[in-house]
C-alpha cells in the first residue's frame, strides 16, 4: 500500500495484443476505459490504505473482462461470429461472500433465460470466468478454479452434449506429474471421483464445479491446451463398480490434525454435537474425521484463519482436551471402496516398508475415497511409493 500505482506493464501487454491483431479503435477505447478504471481503484486503495474483499474482487475482474473482449474481436476477425459477455450478463448471480461466492438458486433460471432468449445461438459467447454479480450488483469472485464452475454451470443448464475444460495436462492424471514422473492420464472417472479429487487437492477442477454437471447429467471432458490431440479425461455418470482398483492419488498439504477427548463421563450426551456446533460458529471446515463416543480426530483446512482456529480451540477446551498437530498432510486414494481390503493391504504394506506412520484414517461416505493423515515430511515418499504399486510394475513391496 506504499508508493505509486503503475500499471504501464499491463497497458503495454494489452496494447501490444491489440496492435498485433490490428483490432478496432472502438475496442481499444473499451480496453483503455477498463484499465483506467482499474488504475483509479488502485489509487483509491493506496490513498485509504485499505483493500477490502469487495474491492479485491472488483480489481481481479479487470483482466478477465479485457481478455474476453479481445478474444471475441479476434474470433470475429478470423470469420467466427462471436460476442463478449461479462458473466452477470448471462445470468451468473451469486451471494455476497466476496472472494469465495456461491451461485444463487436463481442463477439457473437467469442463465437459461439469457441463452434461450438473448444470445444468438449462431454466435460464440465468450464469457468471463470466475466472476459474477451479487444481489446489489457488486462484482464477486467464485474462489479458486471458479472458471470451471462458470463453465459447468452454463454448459449443464443449457443442456449441452459435453462440457470441455481446457488445462495444461492431458486430462486427470493418476498423481501430480510434478512429483511422480510416471503419472498417467485416466480415460474416464465418475462425477463422485472427480469431486473427491478436487476436494482433496488435485489442481484440475473446482471442488464444487461438478455439482451442476451431476445435477443435469452432462459429461465433462478435461483437455490439454498444449496437446489438443490428446483424448483427455471424460467425467460422467457411471453405473456399477470402478474398472480399476485405484483411480488416482492426491493430497492436501499443510493441514492441522486435532485430537479431541471429552473430559466428561463416558457416554456424556451431546459431546459430538457440541464440538461441531463450536466449529460451525467459528466457520471452521472439517476435511476428514474419525470418531468414537467420547473422542474425535479431525483435520482443518489450511485456509482457516489463526484467529478463528484459536477461538474455537478455547471454546472446545472448556469440555474437552484438545491436542493440536501442525505440519500434517492428507493422502487420499480415489479407489473402489468395495475392494477396500485389497487397497488397504497394499497401502499398509507400503507404509510399513517405508517407515511411514499413519496418524488417522477415514473412509469417505462417498464410497470412492480412503484418506490417511501423516506427517508432511513423509507425504512425497508415500505418494511415490504407492503410485509404483498401484500403477507401475515396480512396487516397493511384493504383491
Amino acid at each position: 500500500l506504499e508508493g505509486r500505482v503503475n500499471i504501464d506493464a499491463i497497458r503495454t501487454l494489452h496494447n501490444a495484443c491489440l496492435n498485433e491483431f490490428e483490432l478496432s479503435d472502438n475496442l481499444k477505447e473499451e480496453i483503455t476505459f477498463l484499465l483506467n478504471e482499474c488504475e483509479d481503484m488502485l489509487n483509491g486503495v493506496r490513498l485509504i490504505q485499505e483493500l477490502s474483499p469487495k474491492s479485491l474482487d472488483q480489481l481481479v475482474s479487470y483482466g478477465e473482462r479485457c481478455s474476453v473482449r479481445i478474444v471475441a474481436a479476434r474470433l470475429n476477425q478470423i470469420g467466427v461470429p462471436a460476442q463478449a459477455f461479462d458473466a452477470w450478463d448471462v445470468g451468473i448471480l451469486t451471494d455476497s461472500n466476496f472472494g469465495d461466492a456461491h451461485l444463487l438458486p436463481s442463477a439457473s433460471a437467469s442463465i437459461k433465460n439469457a441463452f434461450q432468449n438473448r444470445i444468438d445461438p449462431d454466435v460464440v459467447a465468450v464469457v468471463t470466468g470466475f466472476i459474477g454479480h451479487d444481489p446489489n450488483g457488486k462484482i464477486t469472485t467464485l474462489g479458486r478454479g471458479g472458471s470451471d464452475l462458470t463453465a459447468t454451470a452454463i454448459g449443464a443448464i443449457c443442456g449441452l452434449d459435453e462440457i470441455q475444460v481446457w488445462k495444461d495436462v492431458d486430462g486427470i492424471l493418476t498423481a501430480d506429474p510434478r512429483l511422480v514422473d510416471a503419472a498417467m492420464p485416466v480415460d474416464d472417472v465418475s462425477y463422485d471421483e472427480a469431486s473427491e479429487l478436487a476436494y482433496f487437492g488435485a489442481q484440475i477442477l473446482h471442488p464444487i464445479a461438478m455439482q451442476p454437471a451431476m445435477k443435469y447429467d452432462v459429461p465433462v471432458r478435461v483437455k490439454n491446451s498444449y496437446n489438443p490431440s490428446a483424448v483427455g479425461t471424460i467425467i460422467r455418470n457411471r453405473e456399477g463398480p470402478a474398472p480399476r482398483l485405484v483411480t488416482a492419488i492426491t493430497c492436501k498439504r499443510n493441514i492441522q490434525l486435532l485430537d479431541i477427548e471429552s473430559t466428561q463421563m463416558l457416554g456424556a450426551y451431546g459431546f459430538l454435537a457440541n464440538v461441531f456446533k463450536d466449529l460451525e460458529q467459528h466457520r471452521l471446515s472439517v476435511d476428514v474425521l474419525a470418531s468414537s463416543e467420547v473422542s474425535i480426530s479431525l483435520t482443518l483446512d489450511k485456509k482457516q484463519s489463526i484467529e478463528q482456529t484459536q477461538e474455537a480451540f478455547q471454546k472446545v477446551s472448556e469440555y474437552a482436551k484438545v491436542t493440536q498437530k501442525n505440519d500434517r498432510a492428507i493422502l487420499t486414494l480415489i479407489s473402489d471402496v468395495e475392494r477396500s481390503s485389497e487397497v488397504l493391504e497394499i497401502a499398509f504394506r507400503v507404509f510399513t516398508a517405508r517407515g511411514i506412520k499413519i496418524e488417522m484414517m477415514s473412509q469417505g461416505a462417498s464410497k470412492v475415497n480412503i484418506s490417511f493423515v501423516l506427517r508432511m515430511d513423509q507425504i512425497d515418499d508415500a505418494i511415490i511409493s504407492l503410485h509404483s504399486c498401484y500403477f507401475e510394475d515396480k512396487c516397493v513391496v511384493a504383491i
